[in-house]
């Protein structure tokens, strides 16, 4: 099926298992209603759950309906990890307020802006389950084998941590979402991470039992660095994706430092670039590598918070690290005068007088961020008034960032006029 939407996905990376290549390419001829989850572990997603998020928005702009599914039933058990003997249970408060903030964010995602984006919540079904009903319509068409056989269970029993009874309910629990979502809408395909192979194929195989119907499962490859190690890691946890937890200037950088390998990779996964046009980007090295990488930052930048965040977290950028950083005593100079000063002026008009910045809004900007000083003190407010008693021997030295600095020198009249 040359030049169809399952090969398109396939050129960009995003299939790393299926169920069914061949029926999946074919079912996606058709209109097909497609669901991701996400289990409210804290209250925003975080850079691993973008691939999934961007294959949902590729599918949604070639006319497949999506569901994005907040997992505050699920997520009051936590899905098993292989990382310790037992996932902390939360409280049932926490999960409430982290299913509702991450609703709320994925309704807002910039990437999905424009499409009929159907959220759910698993607890509005899962919490109304009879047990006894329960086991007999679906936990009998589970094998324990089976389930201890797969490799976060395996790895967990062979390492001595041990299982509890509700972890191994996770898959069942999965399971059901995929089959009361084709039942209610008709859902016939379920995304995810690669972590979530066994729990989708357990779904897929529910619906194959109980209504004979083939559905179909893809997992998508996590993003790596070159040692194996997840992107989106940081020294201060994870790469988050609500702007009050990383800013959109931290996020950015992120991208700008990842290593020159990833960059094919993560233009393929997390933007709309076409492929002819990352590939000629891929191609540049030497000094061009820097440009690309700020053209990705910005790129997957403006997934996440916008193309204006995209463009201040740039800017900042440029004011901190970008061409034209220099030594003080190589800083050019401005002049103006007593008048100007008398008048009120503040620091986002001096920013834009002297050129270290284009703009009022960059300017402000820049110092929400923490980049302007003032005679090497931090401005800590846009509004903050230049005062006659700021020229230290008849000088301002004004920095943006680390490096880009400005004189300003008092004169009874405007050298410039």
């Amino acid at each position: 099926m040359a030049d169809s939407l399952y090969d398109e996905l396939v050129s960009r990376g995003f299939v790393h298992t299926v169920t069914n290549a061949d029926g999946f390419g074919a079912a996606l001829a058709r209109q097909q209603t497609f669901y991701v989850g996400f289990d409210p572990t804290a209250r925003s997603l975080h850079t691993g759950h973008l691939i999934p998020l961007a294959l949902a928005g590729h599918l949604a702009r070639a006319g497949h309906q999506p569901i994005l599914l907040a997992g505050g039933g699920t997520g009051m058990i936590g899905d098993p990890t292989d990382r310790s003997a037992t996932r902390a249970m939360l409280e049932v408060e926490q999960v409430q307020a982290n299913t509702k903030a991450i609703q709320s964010q994925v309704e807002r995602m910039p990437s999905l802006a424009g499409v009929n984006v159907e959220v759910v919540n698993n607890a509005d079904w899962l919490s109304d389950l009879r047990y006894l009903d329960f086991l007999r319509e679906i936990g009998r068409h589970f094998s324990v084998n089976e389930i201890l056989s797969t490799e976060t269970y395996r790895a967990r029993l062979q390492d001595g941590k041990g299982l509890n009874f509700v972890e191994i309910n996770y898959r069942l629990l999965q399971a059901y979402d995929f089959l009361h979502l084709f039942r209610e809408r008709g859902c016939l395909v379920q995304i995810g991470g690669s972590d979530q192979w066994s729990n989708i194929l357990a779904g897929v195989d529910l619906i194959r039992r109980i209504e004979g119907v083939e559905a179909f499962g893809l997992v998508t490859p996590l993003l790596t660095t070159s040692s194996g190690e997840k992107m989106g890691k940081t020294k201060g946890g994870a790469l988050w994706l609500d702007h009050k937890l990383t800013s959109p200037f931290d996020f950015y950088q992120y991208w700008v430092n990842v290593e020159d390998i990833a960059i094919e990779q993560v233009f393929s996964l997390l933007t709309t670039l076409p492929m002819d046009e990352i590939s000629e980007l891929a191609s540049r090295k030497g000094p061009d590598t820097a440009v690309v990488k700020h053209r990705l930052a910005k790129e997957v930048t403006s997934v996440v918070h916008g193309v204006e965040a995209a463009e201040a977290a740039y800017e900042a950028a440029q004011s901190l690290f970008g061409a034209g950083a220099g030594s003080v005593d190589a800083a050019p100079e401005t002049y103006i005068s007593e008048a100007q000063v008398d008048s009120g002026l503040n620091v986002v008009e001096l920013l834009v007088t002297t050129g270290l910045v284009g703009s009022r809004g960059a300017a402000r900007r820049l110092v929400n961020q923490g980049g302007a000083y003032v005679n090497e003190q931090r401005v800590d407010r846009p509004d903050r008034i230049i005062a006659t008693a700021d020229f230290e021997q008849g000088e301002i030295l004004l920095r943006s960032g680390k490096k880009r600095y400005h004189r300003v020198r008092l004169s009874e009249q405007n050298k410039d006029d």
